[in-house]
């Protein structure tokens, strides 16, 4: 099953457990922010990616410039680890670690959570690549993916026991739309997927693909 097979599964499940007028809700609040987020500033295809000092689950400074020094980079923006669409993708994203890594490239994870959050999130998950935390949202922004929930969000996750300011470690209500990016040597992005809808990621095979032309071309 390919990952947005999963991820569609996952949704047909929510919308048949889920209380009453959720499903409908998280469906108008994602037309309203596709309406509104400006993504033409995003980070795109042939744009030089920021680069950034993030730390790793268990305290390690991650450096994108470094990383490219050996090879392309996969950058994934993901919302944090209490979104089960974001572990799906994270989970099928390791699958093909392995693939990644002999193409001589790595993987790297970011979100606004806290490194607790951060820790919890590839343990749970059995993720071995590095799982970043971008607290208050500064490389997602930097990066142009950073949106504010509204009112109703906040609420819903209140009631889930997700309230981001207990997860992100700040009271902005911030989060990153999800975004995938293949980074090659130079700085300059070969394979852009942002997505304003968080239940669509990008496939595996796509990123494979973008690491394959790089190498060859």
């Amino acid at each position: 099953m390919g990952l947005q097979q999963q991820l569609d599964a996952f949704k047909a499940e929510f919308a048949r457990t889920a209380p009453a007028g959720r499903p409908a809700l998280y469906e108008t609040k994602i037309e309203e922010l596709r309406a509104i987020f400006a993504l033409e500033r995003a980070i795109g295809l042939g744009d030089v990616a920021p680069d950034f000092r993030l730390p790793d689950a268990k305290g390690a400074v991650v450096v994108l410039h470094d990383l490219l020094q050996s090879g392309p980079a996969v950058v994934t923006f993901y919302r944090g680890g209490w979104c089960p669409y974001c572990n799906i993708q994270l989970r099928a994203y390791e699958a093909i670690l392995p693939e990644i890594t002999e193409l001589g490239a790595r993987l790297v994870a970011i979100s606004p959570q806290l490194p607790d959050g951060s820790l919890s999130t590839a343990e749970a998950n059995a993720l071995t690549f590095d799982v970043l935390s971008d607290i208050g949202n500064d490389v997602a922004r930097r990066f142009g993916l950073v949106w504010s929930l509204a009112e109703e969000l906040r609420a819903a996750l209140r009631s889930n026991n997700k309230a981001l300011p207990g997860i992100n470690g700040d009271d902005s209500w911030e989060l990153p739309v999800p975004a995938t990016y293949v980074i090659a040597q130079d700085g300059r992005v070969a394979l852009a997927a942002v997505e304003v809808d968080y239940r669509r990621r990008l496939e595996p095979d796509a990123i494979l693909d973008a690491l394959k032309a790089l190498r060859a071309g």
